[in-house]
């Protein structure tokens, strides 16, 4: 069996799975796994720009949120219905992407995070300063009579679960497409060595603002997404926390995979709730697996995986 055959029967494996679990899993489990491929799909944009791009973002949460209040205020305020309000946040995503990349691909290294941080700070604060509309930290919920597409009840967990499954395939199939496309090639190119890249012919600003542009849609979608599904959306996923998590997700599990982010969020996500259920100083429980998982597995679950026994993995 051929690399590529070998990443397709994981990836449609991982899917097959998730598909029979919600009738194999009790309630709470698949309740939680709507939400983690939902986040996944976040952690999958983020990882387009750091794990296949070498830029270390620390403000991802404006694209989340560009999409989540993109999403939640035509549908919130104007009345939309979800499809149209979808496509909404998508180009609300990519306009706020375009508009920062274009601003934050002047500078590089240190510079780069502190910029694309105080983007992201500007955004949470613009927020709260039109909380007449946004509602601010309180947010605010969308009408479960508005949540129907196509004569579903979005509300529903079965149709929610089957809604979460099918927008996270898509964004994992895309991603995985991407990578193995040349443009794809390029961006690991770049992150490889940057300078190598320039030199043979690429443009490289133009590649990375393509790139922030992508990661920024699927952000975009991710956000959107959540609102829809679970019919809230508030500036506390703006704020600093939601730069930092998807961060986090991609290290775990593996940044430059495609499916280090959905490892990642489901690791996380379980690890807060076991050591929450255990000890209120969870955090510290958390903070120590963190560490051990930096120092024992620095490339994370896959990406050790694929260093020391599966070459193959993508």
């Amino acid at each position: 069996m051929t690399d590529t055959a070998k990443s397709n029967a994981l990836h449609f494996g991982l899917l097959a799975a998730l598909a029979i679990g919600f009738f194999i899993l009790p309630t709470y489990h698949s309740g939680n796994l709507a939400r983690i491929m939902i986040l996944a799909i976040y952690a999958m944009g983020y990882n387009v720009l750091f794990g296949y791009t070498g830029l270390l973002s620390l403000g991802h949460a404006l694209f989340f949120s560009a999409g989540m209040y993109g999403l939640g205020l035509t549908m919130h305020l104007g009345g939309w219905s979800p499809a149209p309000a979808f496509l909404a946040a998508l180009i609300a995503s990519s306009i706020v992407a375009t508009v920062i990349g274009f601003l934050v691909l002047r500078t590089t290294g240190v510079a780069y995070m502190i910029v694309t941080l105080m983007f992201a700070q500007a955004g949470y604060l613009t927020i709260l300063y039109f909380g007449t509309y946004t509602r601010g930290d309180e947010g605010f919920a969308l009408k479960q009579a508005t949540r129907q597409l196509i004569g579903l009840d979005l509300t529903d967990p079965i149709v929610r679960y089957y809604t979460a499954l099918i927008l996270f395939a898509t964004a994992l199939l895309l991603l995985a497409y991407i990578i193995r496309s040349p443009f794809g090639r390029t961006l690991i190119a770049i992150r490889e060595n940057e300078e190598r890249a320039r030199m043979l012919g690429y443009n490289v600003t133009a590649i990375k603002l393509k790139a922030v542009i992508l990661s920024g849609i699927i952000s975009g979608a991710s956000g959107a997404a959540y609102a829809l599904l679970f019919g809230y959306a508030g500036a506390t996923f703006a704020t600093v926390q939601y730069s930092i998590l998807p961060l986090l997700w991609v290290l775990v599990g593996g940044a430059g995979t495609t499916t280090g982010a959905f490892i990642g969020v489901l690791f996380m996500t379980y690890l807060i709730d076991y050591a929450s259920g255990q000890t209120n100083a969870y955090l510290i429980v958390v903070g120590v697996v963190l560490v051990a998982v930096t120092l024992f597995l620095p490339h994370g679950i896959m990406g050790t995986l694929r260093n020391k026994y599966a070459g193959w993995l993508p």
